[in-house]
């Protein structure tokens, strides 16, 4: 028991430094003066008419980025011109924010966001009212607490849950994505499929064809996926075969 406890203990922590020296010793621009642009991979609304979902997620600024990321969703109804973008803010009044928005993929504190999911077409159009529908009854749009939760990314996690058809994927590194909304131990992985038992963020564990299997313990993840074949480890995130995208009909390739 103790050789399994050292074992775990390692498996949390090496990874975590490893995250952390990264950090550490690059060099990276104050959060005031980094850079908020966009990086150009969301279809023009000026010139795309078909509907679009998409979910992103970028590391944080300073210390916190060897950790963590911060994860946002934008929709863009049929023949709109511009995005709804939706995220949960910590300096926000209240947390939950909606930006009209042309460029929904603009970096965050500098550092480049990940393309989670990408839905187009009349899949997207069918589900976006699902989407708004879970955004108006997340319970906790007044409230933010940075860890365990309920934060940036357990607003997402919750989009997710309410609405499997998008079978969306958080990464490793969306610490407070295990944090169920409504207070239940059990419920649905964020991707919409399998299981989750969780412990209000602290500890729990999922089970998903999707995530495949993970460990939760202080709001990070240890875990494998056996489909996709990658470790998943606290800070660093996914080591192995990538997790691409979700992408529905119409959607890039």
């Amino acid at each position: 028991m103790k050789r399994l406890i050292l074992i775990l203990l390692l498996a949390l922590l090496l990874p975590l430094a490893w995250s952390g020296a990264s950090v550490a010793f690059s060099e990276r621009p104050h959060w005031s003066t980094a850079s908020t642009a966009s990086i150009d991979i969301a279809p023009n609304p000026a010139t795309t008419r078909e509907a679009v979902i998409q979910v992103y997620a970028a590391r944080l600024w300073g210390w916190r980025g060897a950790l963590a990321v911060h994860s946002w969703i934008a929709v863009k109804p049929e023949d709109a011109s511009s995005y709804q973008r939706f995220d949960i803010m910590r300096w926000s009044s209240p947390p939950l924010r909606q930006r009209i928005t042309t460029e929904p993929d603009t970096r965050w504190a500098g550092n480049a966001p990940d393309l989670l999911l990408d839905r187009r077409g009349a899949e997207a159009a069918a589900l976006i009212p699902k989407i708004l529908a879970s955004i108006e009854s997340y319970p906790h749009g007044k409230d933010y607490i940075t860890w365990p939760g309920p934060n940036s990314n357990s607003f997402i996690a919750h989009i997710g849950r309410s609405v499997p058809e998008l079978g969306l994927e958080l990464p490793p590194t969306a610490i407070g994505k295990d944090y169920i909304t409504d207070g239940a131990l059990f419920g649905r992985a964020p991707s919409g499929q399998g299981v989750q038992l969780s412990l209000f963020g602290l500890a729990g564990l999922l089970v998903a064809p999707r995530e495949g299997l993970e460990l939760h313990l202080l709001g990070l993840t240890l875990g494998i996926d056996p489909l996709r074949p990658a470790l998943k480890l606290p800070g660093i995130g996914r080591i192995g075969m990538p997790a691409a995208p979700e992408r529905g009909a119409g959607g890039a390739n």
